[in-house]
């Protein structure tokens, strides 16, 4: 790898004017850019071969000023047109990635185009320029967008910065080159500001650029695309000492002394301000050869001496001359550095040491002025990698602080101490040395460096001598007893600037004086800006050793080694955000089947019954019994067409809590089989069972018709979806029996009246396996499961304690009914003429035979060379072949089709006219229709030169097209969503001479097999008998594309795989769907491929030369997915969705279950599993960014259990629906009202209310009520809640004509405990038969005569004998409590509460009651 100092140095760049960095908005963040430089048109001005490069360089045109580094592309060849051919092309595919925040209109990109000898000569020959807009405005966005094209000026761009040429478009002197233009396109990238802290603005880069801390591949795609960072390390420095040669008095003199005499020369006086030392500053921070990653710690250095730690207040005494009386003083850090870095050698921690010195009048007392208070001088820098050579590994680093002009990082001037010393052997030995402590936290295996096995100190040159190490060791060595530091620095008192770096510019407090040893770096100006702007203000900070004073419980004190503190270890952490819990098909706790009678009613309806092709009944299967599944049975059945039936007979309700017992009235259902579209059935009305007394009874649905009316003759809903009646796809049938035997139909059951989600059912289709049998048909009772998650109120409000064992969250799961299900296959012969025979996959395409001759045919269709003649080509007409030459002549092709209408009658007329003007007069007379004919000639003629020019210019594409034919291979992949499709190519050399063939995809979804375990095991799945090849493949280090080697004559087999993560599937509108006609019987077909989903990619294998050898061309044919489960989230708006979705247990063997691997379709969606202990739950992270309301955002998550991600075994479904949010505080058991208020639409609407949670939330109106267009009704809320806690409650406005959705809100209720006034204690005995009778007294604490109503929070266990009671002013009411019985002994607690009038909590009461 490279070490910093080489990084530094070539990547040096001129910072932009400072009236332009002065007038740009400080506040506008980064943004980043990408630039694509793809071809190049009219390459015909090189009269002979040649390698051309692109340069392009930022160029500020107010202020007529280069700035920024110019990006260099890779040489490209650039071949001489023959007259046949016309104009030429370059290609340059060339991607560039820059981050600025001058997003100004007068900065621009100047592209050169140049001729150059080599790569690295620096010997170019320029060929023309162009100027290339990039903001437009003040609004900082890309003033172009899509393809654009740039034309070229002759000349240099140097000539820009003449003073004659300021307008480039109106300037005389600047001539365009005919024909010859760039095509670009030029767009934000935003995936690039997670690494704009790693090298500096105005930077342009490759996507191949060694940027250090950013992840290299080592494959050939774009590692700025979408860049990852590297993961840093933790490193501390202490024991930090600087030694100034030949000591600190005579150092400190000798720089007084200079800027002393300075003044003296600058203001020609005997006497000036006299200078002292006001504080002594280390400047740290990290530096990647680009840029400072974050601006540089300001440190405060202490005066130290062999003897002790002394400080201001010290024995040492400021002269003032600024010198010490001290013997041998040096500057020390108290305390230590902890800081992030990225384990890479071009890493390095950057030092800088700092003077303030400030002004003091005659007297002796500082000057008054704040301008004048301080300034600052750099005095000398260091820089030093820990990994790489000169570090690694090192404990102790001893570093020498350069100075004088040499470049730095800061971009200061330098003091340059070696001109005043006074001998030789002090100039030797003289200078600033650098000692510190260097330690490293154990690295990550991402972040370990290369080669770190090395270890021990390794002396740079500039080291310091032997025996100035034993000296350091014991200034350490006593710095380490020192605890105590001194308290707030000068700096921190009198600062007068807050930029100190910027203060450089100026020098010294005299106006542009610079003193003579003063050296600046010939970068200042180039590095002030660009770093120092980029970090803004650096923070003084001033650091001890510790927050307090460290010492053990003897009373010594403890040295650094023995405080410092291991890491903090990543626990295994539990979020507070429950799993969502793969649905099940079973629920324990209530019975899962109805009663006989219930069943024997229920079909005696006449639903329609389930028949086989002679109209037999089919087969009934009991689902709990076992299926074996035999796939050479269903392989020989003759029936090879499957109709799957779906009756939907009867759904059975369940009483709850504060839900109305005919809740709920009609319903409609939506699923997803196999890969057919998505279903959302009609409404269907729930019809009880008459004379039946018990409310869990099944109820029939019917179908309600576009009238309202309810269809009884016909009961139920049937749904019908037939497979294999077409043709299809290589293994269609075998996937569609693997669906049956291994996945399980999820169905969404949703309240029709109020658009709500009532709860979801799951049912196993491995039963409707037919083997063998004509028709089978299974009958399922499947319960309607719906998940809350409730956070409690022990919690809502407060933090955990710290041994808390309860989840902060509940999760409850109920059944709100259950669904009456009959599924059915009948298998069925296919049909004449459609051929449903499996075709074997091919996993080997051979490519053309380079012998083969062109048959013949158009240049521009296909349709000819398909047909039987091999020397037959037909003609187009021009409009047919090129889109932009019909819409050219589209104008003129209506005026000619109406000209030849009438031509005939006008030639008539214009003959008669012709006669009677030659009887009336003598003479020629102007003839009209002839000079109409005219001008239609000349239009023809300008209509044919275009055609003309359009067909020379497509003729030479055309050719070339025709004769890639030849080589040209065709393949057909059927592609689903996550799943591998693998082929070999038989690439074979045709040339007599070894060949290094580049292999180019056009679409990255296709890609090379480079991995050789990948390959094995992709060989092993698709049974493919071929060679394998070890090390096959190397990467081209300046193209960055795939080689392979070839022999004269020789073959090899190219591993291709296809894979996509793109959905096809689209968001279906939300309400009932398309079924709203009155049949009760429906047929579905399932997806065929569309137009849109079909796409064409070829892979480019070229030769040495760039002419392409074979081409092979594979059309995908992208066939719909299934889906496995949906999930379907309601979240509030502007809000992150973050969820754990947790997995069935491995049932083979838990240690046994593999590692899985998740993908999503939406990049902007985060999703994430983590590797677990085994037997542990398997769970799975959703995060998705918010929305505003009411969108809705569907993805599909790809689950996987191979390493290599060949198939997925779960597909899920995700829908995430944005609403309005609306929190309410409450307490408990207390009415709490709000409004809301619901704006109209366009139109008048009937529209009604619904919540979720009618028990907790009642709205007002609650009735039917018209809403008229753009008017705003109040919608009051009332809010009582019996629990503590926060859950939310779903409201939504319906149209009750349309059924549409109006409006939607998630509604957070949050309920506060009240205060308990009293508390009792009852004990009852267990099996108490109807239960026992209690009394609890109440006194009206007002004078007068009040109306109270009682509640419970627990209307399962306690009832009152009279809900609401008077009583007068100061007397006292007996409460009658009636507790219902239990079968287990246990202890629950019964709030009551007491409401007066308005329902404000008078009393609450806390009741224990204990069952024996």
């Amino acid at each position: 790898m490279t070490d910093w100092r080489e990084v530094f140095e070539r990547t040096r760049a001129v910072p932009p004017h400072s009236q332009t960095a002065r007038h740009s908005d400080i506040k506008r963040p980064s943004q980043g850019f990408q630039l694509v430089f793809k071809h190049l048109d009219g390459a015909s001005i090189f009269q002979k071969p040649a390698s051309v490069q692109l340069r392009v360089s930022f160029f500020d045109t107010a202020r007529q000023h280069f700035f920024g580094r110019t990006w260099r592309s890779s040489p490209h060849d650039a071949t001489v047109a023959s007259e046949d051919q016309g104009s030429s092309r370059v290609s340059f595919h060339e991607v560039v990635y820059f981050h600025t925040s001058l997003c100004l209109p007068y900065v621009v990109a100047v592209v050169e185009l140049v001729e150059v000898v080599s790569l690295h000569s620096q010997h170019a020959t320029g060929c023309g320029f162009g100027i290339l807009p990039l903001f437009s405005g003040a609004t900082g966005t890309p003033s172009l967008s899509g393809n654009q094209r740039m034309p070229l000026y002759n000349g240099t761009p140097r000539a820009l910065l003449l003073p004659s040429v300021r307008d480039v478009e109106l300037n005389r002197h600047l001539t365009v080159m005919d024909g010859v233009e760039l095509l670009y396109t030029f767009q934000t990238h935003p995936a690039l500001l997670p690494i704009i802290h790693l090298f500096p603005q105005n930077t342009l880069v490759s996507g191949h650029t060694s940027i250090p801390g950013v992840v290299q591949l080592s494959d050939s795609t774009d590692w700025l695309r979408k860049p990852r960072v590297l993961k840093s390390v933790s490193c501390t420095l202490d024991r930090l000492v600087l030694v100034l040669s030949p000591s600190l008095e005579r150092f400190e003199q000798d720089l007084l002394h200079l800027l002393t005499a300075d003044s003296h020369n600058t203001h020609r006086t005997q006497e000036g301000p006299t200078l002292v030392v006001q504080e002594r500053r280390l400047h740290v921070g990290i530096h990647n050869g680009w840029t400072f990653l974050e601006g540089p710690q300001v440190l405060v250095l202490e005066l130290e001496s062999a003897g002790g730690p002394r400080g201001r207040s010290g024995s040492f005494r400021q002269t003032s001359g600024g010198g010490l009386s001290s013997s041998s003083p040096v500057l020390a850090l108290r305390g230590g550095v902890e800081m992030e870095m990225v384990a890479h050698p071009a890493f390095a921690l950057i030092f800088q040491l700092e003077y303030v010195f400030s002004l003091t009048a005659s007297e002796g007392k500082l000057s008054t002025s704040t301008s004048r208070v301080a300034f600052l001088q750099c005095l000398g820098w260091a820089a030093w990698s820990p990994f790489s050579g000169d570090g690694r590994g090192a404990a102790r680093a001893q570093l020498q602080l350069q100075a004088g002009a040499t470049p730095n990082p800061f971009g200061v001037m330098v003091y340059s101490a070696s001109c005043t010393s006074h001998s030789t052997t002090e100039a030797t030995e003289g200078g600033v040395h650098l000692s510190f402590q260097f330690s490293a936290r154990e690295e990550r295996p991402q972040s370990s460096p290369a080669g770190s096995r090395r270890g021990g100190l390794t002396k740079r040159k500039h080291g310091v001598s032997p025996a100035r190490d034993e000296s350091i060791q014991e200034l350490q060595a006593s710095l380490s007893r020192s605890i105590q530091g001194p308290g707030l620095s000068m700096s921190q008192l009198a600062e007068a600037s807050r930029h100190p770096t910027l203060r450089h510019s100026t020098g010294s407090p005299w106006q542009q004086s610079i003193p003579s040893r003063l050296r600046p770096s010939p970068l200042a100006s180039a590095h002030q800006l660009s770093h120092v702007e980029r970090f803004g203000v650096s923070s003084i900070v001033h650091l001890e050793m510790s927050v307090k004073d460290v010492q053990d419980p003897s009373g010594s004190e403890l040295l650094p080694q023995e405080v410092d503190e291991p890491p903090l270890q990543e626990l295994t952490y539990t979020p507070v955000q429950a799993p969502v819990i793969m649905l099940g098909t079973r629920t324990t706790g209530l019975p899962s089947r109805s009663s006989r009678s219930s069943l024997a009613y229920l079909f005696s309806a006449s639903f329609p019954e389930v028949l086989d092709l002679h109209g037999q009944v089919a087969e009934v299967s009991d689902p709990s019994e076992p299926v074996t599944f035999n796939p050479q049975r269903e392989e020989a059945d003759p029936l090879q067409s499957n109709t799957l039936v779906l009756q939907f007979l009867a759904f059975s309700r369940i009483s709850q809590t504060g839900v109305p017992t005919d809740w709920p009235r009609c319903v409609h259902f939506t699923f997803q089989l196999y890969r057919f579209p998505p279903v959302s059935t009609q409404r269907l009305s729930l019809i009880g069972l008459q004379g039946k007394p018990t409310d869990d009874d099944p109820c029939i649905l019917a179908v309600i018709n576009k009238d309202g009316t309810v269809n009884t003759e016909s009961p139920g809903l049937q749904l019908r979806f037939t497979v294999g009646a077409e043709p299809e796809c290589p293994g269609e049938r075998r996937s569609f029996l693997k669906y049956l035997a291994q996945h399980s139909l999820q169905i969404d059951v949703w309240d029709s009246n109020s658009m709500q989600l009532i709860g979801c059912a799951a049912v196993e289709l491995k039963h409707l396996l037919r083997q063998g049998r004509s028709a089978v048909q299974v009958v399922h009772e499947l319960e309607v499961i719906t998940t809350e998650f409730i956070q409690d109120g022990s919690v809502a409000g407060g933090h955990l304690s710290r041994h808390a064992v309860m989840s902060p969250i509940n999760i409850l799961t109920s059944v709100k009914g259950r669904l009456h299900l009959r599924l059915g296959n009948v298998g069925g012969p296919v049909e004449r003429g459609s051929d449903i025979s499996v075709p074997s996959s091919v996993h080997v395409v051979k490519g053309c035979s380079s012998m083969q001759g062109f048959g013949g045919g158009s240049l521009f269709s296909s349709s000819v060379s398909q047909k039987n003649a091999r020397n037959t080509a037909r003609a187009l007409r021009m409009v047919e072949v090129h889109g932009e030459l019909m819409s050219l002549l589209q104008a003129r092709g209506d005026r000619a089709g109406q000209v030849d209408a009438e031509e005939s009658r006008l030639r008539k007329l214009s003959r008669m006219a012709a006669v009677r003007q030659t009887e009336q007069q003598d003479g020629a007379t102007e003839h009209k229709p002839y000079m109409w004919r005219r001008e239609e000639r000349q239009q023809l003629g300008r209509d044919l030169r275009v055609i003309e020019a359009y067909r020379e210019q497509s003729k030479a594409e055309g050719i070339a097209n025709m004769l890639s034919q030849a080589i040209t291979t065709q393949h057909t992949l059927y592609a689903s969503l996550g799943t591998v499709q693998f082929f070999e190519f038989l690439l074979k050399n045709p040339f007599s001479l070894p060949q290094t063939i580049t292999i180019h995809s056009e679409d990255p979804e296709l890609s090379v097999v480079v991995s050789t375990e990948e390959w094995r095991y992709l060989k092993q799945m698709t049974k493919t008998s071929t060679p394998l090849e070890q090390d096959m493949f190397k990467l081209n280090e300046k193209t960055h594309v795939l080689q392979v080697y070839l022999r004269p004559k020789e073959a090899v087999h190219i591993p291709l795989k296809y894979q996509t993560f793109v959905s096809t599937h689209t968001l279906p509108p939300q309400g009932l769907g398309p079924m709203r006609g009155d049949q009760t019987h429906h047929t579905f077909q399932r997806l065929q491929p569309s137009a849109v989903s079909r796409k064409s990619i070829k892979v480019h294998f070229q030769g040495q030369d760039g002419k392409p050898v074979a081409i092979c061309q594979v059309r995908v044919e992208l066939t719909p997915h299934g889906v496995d489960q949906t999930f379907r989230f309601s979240h509030p708006e502007g809000t992150f969705l973050k969820k754990a979705i947790r997995l069935p247990p491995w049932t083979p063997a838990p240690e046994e279950a593999p590692v899985l691997h998740v993908r999503c379709t939406d990049p902007n969606v985060i999703c994430d599993t983590r590797a677990v202990a085994p037997g542990e739950p398997q769970d799975v992270y959703v995060k998705v960014a918010g929305c505003p309301s009411p969108q809705i955002k569907k993805f599909f998550i790809t689950v996987f259990t191979d390493r290599w991600l060949l198939a997925p075994a779960q597909i899920w479904q995700v829908y995430v629906h944005f609403l309005q949010r609306l929190d309410i505080s409450c307490v408990t058991g207390q009415l709490t009202c709000q409004s809301l208020v619901l704006r109209g639409t366009q139109a008048m609407r009937k529209v009604k209310c619904h919540v979720s949670h009618p028990l907790e939330l009642q709205v007002d109106p609650c009735e039917v009520f018209v809403l008229p267009p753009r008017a705003v009704q109040d919608v009051q809320l009332r809010v009582r809640c019996h629990r503590t806690g926060s859950k939310f409650v779903q409201l939504s406005v319906v149209d009750v004509e349309q059924q549409q959705l109006v409006e939607y809100w998630l509604i957070c209720i949050t309920a506060h405990p009240p205060v308990i006034s009293k508390a009792f204690e009852i004990c009852l005995a267990v099996g108490g038969g109807r239960g026992s009778t209690k009394k609890i007294t109440f006194t009206n604490p007002y004078p007068n005569t009040r109306t109270f109503h009682l509640l419970s929070d627990r209307t399962d266990l306690l009832q009152f004998k009279e809900d609401t009671f008077q009583v007068d002013g100061g007397q006292t009411y007996s409460i009658g409590l009636r507790f219902a019985p239990s079968q287990s002994p246990g202890q629950e607690e019964i709030l009551i509460y007491v409401n007066n009038q308005e329902e404000l909590n008078e009393e609450t009461f806390c009741v224990k009651v204990i069952y024996r």
